[in-house]
This record gives C-alpha cells, sequence and structure tokens, in this order.
C-alpha cells in the first residue's frame, strides 16, 4: 500500500517548494472563485508554512529565549487581504509571512521577520513605525548610546549578513523635535522605522540549508533588537 507524504513529513527544502508554488498560482489567480476550488492547495500550503515556522522559532530561540514559547499561530499572518480602504480589491496577498517577537505578531517591540513570495522573499529584523512614545525612547536611546549604535551597525557579521545596513528608505527631512542639525547621530535619529533587511532568493529559500543560514542572519542583528527592546522597556 501506498501512502502519501504529509508536508509536515518532508524536509525543508520540499516543505518551501510546496509554499512558493502555491503563491505564485494565487498571484495568477486571486479570487474567491480559484481559492475555493484550490483549498486543499492552500491547506498543504499553509501546512507546509507552518511546519517551516516552527523550526525558525526552534532556531530563533536558540539565540533569543523570549521566541521560545511561541506557537506557529501566534507568529503566522492570515493570507486575506484587508480590503475595506484599498482601491486594490484583491482577496488574497501573494504571500505567507511570520514574525517573531516576544509578544507575538501582535507585539510592538523589535522582532524578526519572515516574508516568503516568489521571487521577492526576504527576511528583516527591528521595528517598523514605531508610534509616539516608542519612537522617542528608540531616538533617545541612539543618542546618549551612540557609540554602542555604531558597534552594532558596524559589526562584520552585521554588515555580512545585512549588506545594506538600516533601512533609510524611511526617514524624516528635518531633525525631530529636540535634536540640532549638528547631532553626530542624525541620520538615525531622522529614522521613522530601525529595520535591517536582507534579500532571499528562491533558490536559497528552498536549500536544505535555509534554516541555518537564517539563524546565522540573526544571530548577526541580535545586538540590534536587544538595543531597541531595551530602549522600550
Amino acid at each position: 500500500m501506498a501512502f502519501l507524504i504529509l508536508p509536515t513529513q518532508l524536509p525543508i527544502q520540499m516543505i518551501q517548494k510546496i509554499t512558493l508554488e502555491f503563491l505564485k498560482d494565487i498571484k495568477l489567480n486571486n479570487s474567491k472563485v480559484w481559492f475555493d476550488a484550490n483549498k486543499k492547495r492552500y491547506d498543504d500550503a499553509r501546512t507546509a508554512f507552518i511546519t517551516s515556522v516552527e523550526e525558525m522559532i526552534v532556531a530563533i530561540g536558540s539565540l533569543d529565549p523570549d521566541i521560545n514559547n511561541l506557537t506557529a499561530k501566534e507568529c503566522i499572518f492570515r493570507i486575506n487581504r484587508d480590503v475595506r480602504f484599498s482601491k486594490d480589491k484583491r482577496p488574497y496577498k501573494n504571500n505567507m509571512a511570520a514574525y517573531f517577537n516576544r509578544a507575538g505578531k501582535k507585539g510592538t517591540g523589535a522582532g524578526y521577520y519572515v516574508h516568503i513570495e516568489p521571487g521577492q522573499s526576504f527576511i528583516a529584523a527591528g521595528v517598523w513605525m514605531p508610534e509616539g512614545e516608542g519612537l522617542s525612547k528608540i531616538r533617545q536611546e541612539i543618542d546618549y548610546n551612540f557609540d554602542e549604535w555604531k558597534k552594532i551597525i558596524g559589526n562584520i557579521s552585521f554588515k555580512k549578513q545585512f549588506r545594506k545596513g538600516i533601512d533609510k528608505s524611511n526617514s524624516l527631512v528635518r531633525p525631530p523635535k529636540g535634536y540640532d542639525e549638528n547631532n553626530p547621530a542624525l541620520e538615525f535619529l531622522k529614522l521613522k522605522s530601525f529595520v535591517a533587511m536582507k534579500q532571499i532568493s528562491d533558490t536559497e529559500l528552498k536549500s536544505k540549508t535555509f534554516i541555518g543560514d537564517l539563524t546565522k542572519s540573526f544571530k548577526a542583528v541580535k545586538p540590534l533588537i536587544d538595543f531597541i527592546n531595551r530602549s522600550l522597556d
């Protein structure tokens, strides 16, 4: 008798392949009619992604104990899009993503993000668009401890894993209130987000070394996570 191999029993490279293939097809057929007709494929792809995320939790948790107690459900975002205020009415995302934060995907502190999308996958770490008091605390920490900040983002391992460094695309034009133009940390104090990103190819994603490579990247960026979360505590 032949038995089907469930996604949870497959090696990581096959798990990622199942997810990528489904996402390629939903990008071309983004409608509820197609989705309902291919619900079994979605269930398999989601199961595969959950399995992958469970492995990521173990890997990241080996570096950051705050992640150890998370479940995949607490980290994974829904595939349904919120179209209430969008001109784009496609009902589903073209990606599957997970955020590993000490409070799960809804946490406001710094964490680790994995985005899987055919040809556009990436990983990221840090905090995206912190609000009000949180943003002020991070800026103050950078201002008070700029030498430490420079050491973190200038570290050889960090620069090797995140070659573009901290993303500076989301930045104020003028210095934030309370800081002058001569502040040596100004380029970072003007930031609205504090995130490092790294593109991941489909080939890298399907590699049997993916989890190990992910661990190396997040190990290199953990001092940044600690710095930001310390400022928010």
